[in-house]
C-alpha cells in the first residue's frame, strides 16, 4: 500500500548575488602618487523588510601615498560604511524567513585617482543573500514493513576464548 508523508525542514527558498561599486574621497596634504589600497576589516549584516533585504556594513581603507615630490610616503586611514538595499523576487513576503548574506568577493579597490589633495578611490564587492525558511515535502511511503533479517554470530566456546589470551612466555 503506498502513502505519501509530508516533512517539514529548511531549505534556501531564495537566493541571488550583487556586485557593488563604490566611489569615495579623502583628503591628504601635498599628494604625489599612489602605491597602494588595500581593505581590512569588513563587516556586514543583513536583516529582512518585507520585500527587501537591507545590508549595513564597513570597512577600512587604507591608501599609501607618495608626498613631497616622491621623496617620503604614508598611509591614510579610513572606515567606510554602506547600506544597500536589495528587493528580492519570487518569494513570498509574508512568510518568516532567516536572512544569510555572505561575501562572494571582499572588497577590493579597483581603481585611484589623484586631483589635488583628494585621493579618489573606487571600491567594488559582491555579495550573495540567501533567503531560508521552512517548506513542506511530500515524499512516497510505502506503509508495508520490510521482513528482518537474522543476525547470526558465530559460536564461540570459553575454552577458545582463554586459550587465546593465555600466553607462554612472561611479557617482561
Amino acid at each position: 500500500m503506498t502513502n505519501y508523508k509530508e516533512i517539514v525542514t529548511k531549505a534556501v527558498l531564495s537566493k541571488g548575488k550583487r556586485l557593488f561599486t563604490t566611489t569615495n574621497q579623502i583628503e591628504v596634504d601635498r599628494p604625489s602618487t599612489i602605491l597602494g589600497c588595500w581593505i581590512i576589516n569588513h563587516d556586514f549584516k543583513g536583516v529582512r523588510d518585507h520585500d527587501q533585504i537591507i545590508i549595513d556594513g564597513s570597512y577600512d581603507v587604507n591608501i599609501w601615498y607618495s608626498y613631497d615630490q616622491d621623496t617620503k610616503t604614508n598611509v591614510v586611514r579610513q572606515t567606510d560604511h554602506y547600506h544597500e538595499v536589495i528587493h528580492m523576487r519570487d518569494h513570498d513576503a509574508d512568510t518568516e524567513e532567516e536572512v544569510i548574506v555572505r561575501s562572494l568577493r571582499q572588497p577590493s579597490c579597483v581603481k585611484t585617482q589623484l586631483n589635488g589633495n583628494l585621493i579618489t578611490y573606487t571600491i567594488e564587492k559582491e555579495l550573495g543573500i540567501e533567503l531560508v525558511g521552512d517548506v513542506k515535502v511530500k515524499i512516497e511511503a510505502n506503509l508495508e514493513e520490510e521482513p528482518w533479517d537474522d543476525i547470526v554470530e558465530d559460536s564461540v566456546s570459553e575454552e577458545e576464548i582463554q586459550d587465546n589470551f593465555i600466553e607462554d612466555e612472561p611479557i617482561l
